[in-house]
């Protein structure tokens, strides 16, 4: 996949003003924020969960490999095995390896990110190997030949009207007169033609939501039920994950996978959770015969022991771009790569390059929001601030931000500058706001204002009124 990070900039400006998508993203807020408020509020031990799941996972990173080595040791014993990748490219490889050893012409994929970040799809293509998305959203995207926009929701970008005109593109052996006006209709459409490609698939690929290093098994969470058709129907199931997503014990799973789903998309849990240990056994009459395990690091243990560490808790829920403003402004793919919103703001520096991806850490408000609503008390405004930081240090940034910093640096270590400044502005934004109440335009600043309007400043500023109030309560105290 081809990164366009370092875009970023008029990614977002393109993004801003395409109304379609504008129309897409405003659903995010109703159905995802929504719902996962209502979830929450139904099961009062939610923040006690969150309080356990953090120490857990914080417990699991800094034990990293005797986890993964706990749970090669249950693979192996379950008849399947697993295979240790440094890279994206050793991942890729190792996964080419197992498809040419079965023969495969035809792989069938859950939706996995980590496939995306490894950019697999591209990979077996052009292998004489074509790989075929299973869930709804990343077929639709493949269909489009595009990136995800959500890391839950692939698809969440597009409207009904746009994966209509792609499926009509697409499916040319159907009634060209057929009608997909309906979702209900576009989604049959999309399972009937899925149907034989799942009986006729040599090998299977899927993710992992988690790594059970107690059994050795895989966790594998969906609402299609597209990850068990994947895994079961083909000959040899593969499973694709990062090293972070071990867990301890089966019950540990279970706390997660509370979590998971209400935080994701508000549902008390996905419609279908799967365990998978291991190949089929002699007698069972479905599932592959071969289960192999890639555990894909790319950068991931370079972040322990670091200011970076907490991302490695991240259980891929999504909360933090559902209530993003800056995510629901823009999307998915103007963040450039596989992941977006706060928690690609964080993790693709990592993963790629701070040179890179040094846009996205800057694309943030600073809320709070992302943080107050991650399951896992991942603190990603910190984290986004540590990168701002880096790239001042190593001089990534533009020099315009440089300077921009500098002065604002030395105003605000100089006070009465700046009071003086900040009393200024004041005044001049009052005028020229006076009818309205609202800024739609700043000097300087179009970026801040191309796609919205500014609330005016209060008429005295905060010192002011502090000083005020400081002298009432001191003529209070005289007169008592």
């Amino acid at each position: 996949m081809k990164i366009t990070s370092p875009h970023f900039q008029k990614n977002a400006s393109k993004a801003v003003s395409d109304p379609l998508l504008r129309e897409a993203l405003g659903l995010i807020e109703t159905n995802f924020a929504g719902n996962r408020k209502e979830a929450i509020a139904r099961l009062p031990e939610f923040d006690d969960l969150r309080d356990h799941a953090k120490s857990l996972k914080d417990h699991v990173i800094i034990n990293l490999d005797l986890y993964l080595e706990r749970f090669e040791t249950e693979v192996k014993k379950s008849g399947g095995t697993v295979h240790w990748c440094s890279s994206a490219e050793e991942a890729r490889n190792t996964i080419l390896k197992l498809c040419k050893e079965k023969r495969a012409r035809t792989v069938t994929k859950a939706k996995s990110m980590v496939t995306e970040e490894i950019d697999l799809n591209h990979f077996l293509s052009s292998n004489n190997i074509e790989p075929i998305e299973t869930d709804l959203g990343e077929y639709i995207i493949q269909l489009a030949n595009e990136a995800p926009g959500h890391i839950v929701a692939p698809a969440v970008h597009k409207t009904k009207a746009q994966i209509a005109e792609l499926f009509y593109k697409h499916h040319k052996d159907l009634d060209p007169d057929r009608s997909l006006n309906d979702p209900a209709d576009i989604v049959a459409e999309g399972r009937a033609v899925m149907r034989q490609r799942y009986l006729d698939a040599d090998v299977g690929i899927t993710g992992a939501n988690f790594l059970v290093a107690e059994t050795g098994s895989a966790v594998i969470v969906t609402n299609e039920g597209n990850a068990d058709l994947s895994l079961s129907l083909p000959k040899t199931h593969i499973v694709v994950t990062g090293i972070e997503k071990v867990i301890p014990t089966v019950e540990d799973g279970l706390t997660m996978l509370r979590l998971l789903a209400r935080s994701a998309t508000g549902q008390e849990f996905s419609t279908y959770t799967t365990v998978v240990t291991g190949p089929k056994r002699e007698g069972e009459l479905d599932g592959p015969s071969a289960f192999h395990v890639v555990l894909v690091d790319n950068g991931r243990t370079d972040l322990v022991g670091t200011e970076f560490q907490d991302i490695l808790r991240c259980i891929r829920c999504g909360a933090c771009l559902n209530h993003c403003p800056v995510f629901g402004a823009i999307g998915g793919q103007a963040y450039g790569w596989v992941y977006s919103g706060p928690m690609g703001a964080v993790l693709t520096p990592a993963l790629t390059d701070l040179q890179t991806a040094h846009h996205l850490p800057f694309a943030s408000s600073f809320c709070g929001r992302c943080e107050e609503v991650c399951p896992m008390h991942i603190p990603l405004p910190k984290m986004m601030r540590h990168w701002r930081e880096k790239a001042f240090k190593e001089r990534i940034n533009l020099t315009r931000e440089r300077m921009i910093v500098r002065c604002w640096a030395f105003i605000t270590l100089h006070p009465k500058i700046y009071r003086l400044i900040s009393n200024l502005a004041a005044s001049f934004f009052l005028t020229i706001s006076k009818k309205s109440g609202w800024l739609p335009s700043l000097p300087l600043s179009r970026g801040w204002t191309y796609g919205r309007d500014l609330p005016a400043p209060e008429e005295q500023a905060f010192h002011t009124l502090w000083r005020s109030s400081r002298r009432t309560h001191e003529n209070q105290q005289v007169h008592k």
